[in-house]
């Protein structure tokens, strides 16, 4: 026969169910209807902003206490008013074609004196031009029926193709850095009078990766010899010809290093720990990731230090928001802090060294104390609640939070790789899938190349058809050369 105290326990289970379930009906609703911006901004307008004046707080004992004021002062100097000078027209860029057109008078000029000359520039643009390089070589017959003499045409990318390494290049470019799929491109160029077949252009993207594949393995060395990798994965849908009506949820594994600016995209048709565990299997130094367990093995690994996301553990306060307001703003408030003596370190361009020491006088204290006030309030609330997950979450993985004081090369959160990854998000909303796991991985061929272009601020298109050109020529043992932070050097 039940007892009182059994009600008790079931209703105490139901309450805590439905505190539960209200939370995640409020997440969802958050994400389908809800900004996506995380960035902290304090509740109260009043809210003065932080900055570097740093002491540390005692530490918040069993209840949230008022945090510590951070002063931001930026230092102006004073000087006397002058008048405002209108900049007038922006001067457009040296490298323009111009197509000049020279305007004479009416009126008659005989025995006129030029005295100067007015310069008006019109920003013009003509839709891109498909044209034909046709090379014509005579045939020579020697004397004496010897044989015949003839030129030696150039070298092509693809021998057996009609395209030319500049076609090659847009095409590339339009898909996986504009994001345009190839059978709108085929639509384009159909309006220009050439209709060409789906499968050609397809196999002219698979010759053009195939040609560059020891240049991404070169890369891909490149990156692996760091000794500070970044790491995440994204989701990509694949054609698998063994499922039908649906496609596979295969994986890019992205590491990046952030300090020479580099990215490499790794396919892979899981989430399992083999993907990164076959890849840095000689990987020795910091290895940054989001706390993904897939990761956890590295913890134990000979040589390599792993660290986690402050971000992560950010987002995860900002979601415990519309649970437990006062501790959610407390957390925000102490994390905003670190992430403003990073932005003014950013800002006056501190070496490795000078950050270390800012970090070290500055942010130690604060994640001594967040760290403290995170025990004492986790035996203070449901486990299961949005807050509880939160300081969980930041609990279990404090003393990798915090690893990034001990060394300047490191970064407060695991943000560069994502902004890597994030073309192909973009890319997923255009042309939906890749066509099979063999594309797929020629795709993380282009992601990582081109990405490293951006992140060096390199022109892609300049560059890729600068590689077409001399890559069939050029040495293999020298190949290195045309990677894209070598580019021009």
């Amino acid at each position: 026969m039940s007892t009182a105290t059994d009600y008790k326990a079931l209703y105490e289970q139901s309450q805590v169910r439905i505190i539960a379930l209200e939370q995640q009906l409020l997440q969802l609703q958050k994400m389908i209807f809800g900004s996506k911006q995380e960035r902290f901004v304090p509740t109260d307008p009043s809210h003065p902003q932080l900055a570097l004046e740093l002491n540390a707080a005692p530490v918040a004992t069993s209840t949230v206490v008022n945090t510590q004021k951070i002063t931001y002062k930026r230092q102006t100097v004073v000087t006397s008013p002058e008048p405002l000078i209108h900049p007038g027209r922006m001067k457009l860029p040296e490298s323009l074609r111009r197509e000049v057109f020279l305007i004479e008078p009416a009126e008659d000029i005989s025995g006129c004196k030029k005295i100067q000359e007015e310069i008006t520039e019109v920003l013009e643009y003509e839709p891109g031009e498909l044209y034909v390089k046709q090379y014509r070589r005579p045939k020579y017959a020697k004397p004496g029926g010897e044989g015949v003499l003839i030129g030696q045409l150039p070298s092509r990318p693809l021998p057996k193709a009609m395209a030319g390494e500049g076609l090659l290049a847009q095409i590339v470019i339009d898909k996986y850095v504009d994001h345009l799929p190839l059978y709108r491109q085929m639509q384009r160029f159909e309006r220009s009078g050439l209709k060409l077949p789906y499968s050609t252009i397809t196999d002219w993207v698979s010759g053009t990766c195939q040609l560059i594949t020891s240049l991404f393995d070169a890369l891909k060395t490149a990156v692996l010899q760091s000794s500070y990798l970044h790491a995440d994965e994204t989701p990509i849908k694949v054609m698998d010809k063994d499922k039908k009506g649906e496609t596979h949820r295969g994986f890019y594994w992205v590491y990046q290093d952030s300090l020479n600016k580099l990215v490499l995209f790794d396919y892979r048709e899981g989430r399992g720990r083999e993907g990164p565990k076959e890849i840095l299997k000689d990987f020795k130094g910091y290895l940054q990731t989001d706390g993904y367990a897939a990761y956890e093995d590295f913890a134990v690994a000979d040589g390599i230090t792993l660290l986690h996301c402050m971000a992560h553990a950010r987002r995860k306060f900002h979601e415990a928001l519309d649970n437990d307001e006062q501790r959610a703003n407390y957390a925000l408030e102490e994390i905003q802090k670190l992430y403003i003596i990073e932005r003014i370190c950013k800002e006056n361009q501190l070496n490795f060294a000078e950050l270390k020491e800012v970090r070290q006088q500055k942010s130690v204290p604060i994640l001594r104390d967040l760290g403290l006030w995170l025990q004492q309030q986790y035996v203070q609330v449901l486990p299961k609640s949005e807050i509880g997950k939160a300081i969980a979450y930041s609990l279990q993985r404090w003393e990798r939070l915090s690893m990034y004081v001990k060394d300047g090369r490191l970064n407060i959160d695991n943000n560069p790789v994502e902004n890597s990854i994030r073309p192909v998000a973009l890319g997923r909303k255009n042309y939906l899938f890749a066509g099979s796991h063999e594309a797929a991985k020629r795709s993380g061929m282009l992601y990582s190349l081109l990405g490293t272009c951006k992140m060096h601020g390199i022109e892609p298109y300049a560059w890729l058809k600068q590689v077409l050109h001399k890559i069939a020529d050029h040495p293999v043992n020298r190949v290195h050369q045309l990677l894209p932070h070598l580019y021009n050097k």
